[in-house]
């Protein structure tokens, strides 16, 4: 008898753990929630919630089973081991530090009790131990790290598993939970309103990507980064949670470039880059030591962040007076995302404007977004702040009014999510506060009142961030 352990994969098609068993023998699906080997935040409860749901339900349709657990891992499995008779185990690999420890303790001890154990990569492109430079170390630079990539074949994706195909087993002696006994859902309703932005499952997985290719791949490259275009891909947290894996979408899009005869290579390839970058977090977080905990670059360990708890807490409700800033941690608390471009701003704005520490962003990223990657949020907090490998230089600073004016002309994006700022013109719109007063009368806006000034004049706080950075630098 063989087992199937589900893990952040949870999809039917290209599955390499799922597709190895089921084409040998029966065998039992087990899903473990153990929520000690990482954080996952509010947001991603939720989305596990759900997700876990239609993994379950799109199972039923082919007559297999899947067991639901709570709690440690290992004896779990040793339990399920005894009662059927399981002789050998398969997963697809995870790839944060504590997970793999996990794993290397569970792996050790089953193969300790006789049981076979297959690991397989489901989650990458690429997994991180092929991928080496000439030096045979890791990359630490994406542009030849993405170089190497391209050189490198990308396996095709596997088919999804065929209706009633070597049945799973029903056993009454292993008691499952129920999927409302895992304690994912949020106690507050913050968490329901998700469901207005959001379906999770593998199934509208692939309808987002369908829709994404048929509608908006061509032109992807221009149009990308304009904040109120709903024109990227929207897959982060499918493929976080493996609704959906890179394969599939690498060769969905390579079919479209195919079928178009490469009209839009530079469209096709901007987004594949995107996939690049993904893979080049997760080779960090591979290769890298505490690098969820310490940034890449040491002498940042000694950097003076600031212990500024009420500016954080403006930063995080969308309240520092600066509309594209607040309009993006209000999208990020509404719906649980961010638009990348956006990302980029309020991370600039935290550390470089407030010199509020980039662990502090991270981590209220890591519980706010239903695409929170570890690997990805990391890499991308370090980069912006100046701290991590391949990252920003240290006089990068965000001006946000001049990012909003470039990439929402309009104040579209800022007057959905900033109502209070709704009636005033585009011209004052990303800087309310130069605006004249009878412009802001008019639009019903009384600063200090109903939208707040700003909390730091940015370019005053520009210069005390270029201040601390080149006494940084001066210390090397």
């Amino acid at each position: 008898m063989k087992l199937v352990w589900f893990r952040q994969d949870l999809r039917l098609e290209d599955n390499p753990a799922l597709t190895y068993v089921l084409e040998q023998e029966r065998c039992v699906l087990v899903y473990i929630y153990d929520k000690n080997t990482h954080h996952i935040g509010e947001a991603s409860k939720w989305w596990l919630y759900y997700s876990l749901r239609s993994l379950e339900h799109e199972l039923n349709l082919k007559g297999h089973q899947l067991y639901l657990f709570k709690g440690d891992p290992l004896p779990i499995l040793q339990k399920t081991i005894k009662i059927l008779k399981i002789n050998e185990i398969a997963w697809n690999r995870c790839y944060e530090p504590s997970v793999i420890a996990r794993d290397t303790h569970i792996k050790s001890n089953l193969r300790n009790l006789g049981v076979r154990v297959q690991s397989f990569n489901g989650s990458l492109l690429f997994d991180p131990p092929k991928i080496k430079n000439k030096q045979d170390s890791f990359f630490k630079v994406f542009t030849p790290f993405g170089k190497h990539c391209l050189k490198t074949r990308v396996d095709s994706a596997l088919p999804s598993i065929a209706k009633n195909k070597n049945p799973t087993v029903k056993n009454m002696s292993l008691c499952s939970l129920e999927i409302n006994e895992l304690g994912l859902l949020p106690k507050l309703p913050w968490g329901e309103k998700l469901r207005k932005y959001w379906t999770p499952g593998e199934e509208s997985a692939k309808a987002r990507l369908s829709v994404f290719i048929d509608n908006n791949l061509r032109g992807y490259k221009k149009n990308r980064d304009f904040l109120s275009l709903s024109v990227t891909s929207l897959l982060s947290p499918s493929l976080h949670f493996g609704e959906i894996s890179p394969r599939y979408i690498w060769e969905k899009v390579s079919d479209y470039l195919l079928l178009s005869e490469g009209k839009y290579l530079d469209d096709v390839n901007c987004f594949l880059s995107e996939l690049g970058w993904r893979e080049f977090s997760y080779h960090i977080l591979f290769y890298v030591k505490n690098i969820e905990k310490e940034p890449f670059r040491l002498k940042f360990r000694g950097f003076p962040w600031k212990e500024d708890l009420q500016n954080f807490e403006a930063w995080k409700k969308g309240e520092t007076g600066i509309p594209v800033v607040d309009a993006g941690m209000r999208q990020l608390w509404e719906t649980g995302y961010m638009h990348n471009r956006v990302r980029m701003i309020v991370a600039s704005f935290l550390t470089k404007n407030l010199l509020i520490s980039w662990k502090k962003g991270e981590e209220w990223f890591l519980d706010t977004l239903v695409d929170a990657d570890l690997a990805s949020n990391l890499l991308g907090w370090q980069w912006v702040s100046g701290v991590g490998v391949d990252a920003a230089p240290y006089f990068r600073i965000f001006n946000p009014v001049l990012q909003g004016e470039k990439f929402d002309a309009s104040g579209d994006y800022i007057r959905r999510w900033v109502p209070e700022l709704a009636k005033l013109d585009a011209k004052y719109i990303h800087n309310p506060w130069k605006s004249p007063q009878d412009r802001l009368l008019k639009a019903g806006i009384a600063l200090g009142e109903n939208y707040p000034f700003p909390i730091v004049d940015l370019k005053a706080s520009r210069h005390n961030a270029l201040l601390a950075y080149c006494q940084l630098k001066d210390s090397d």
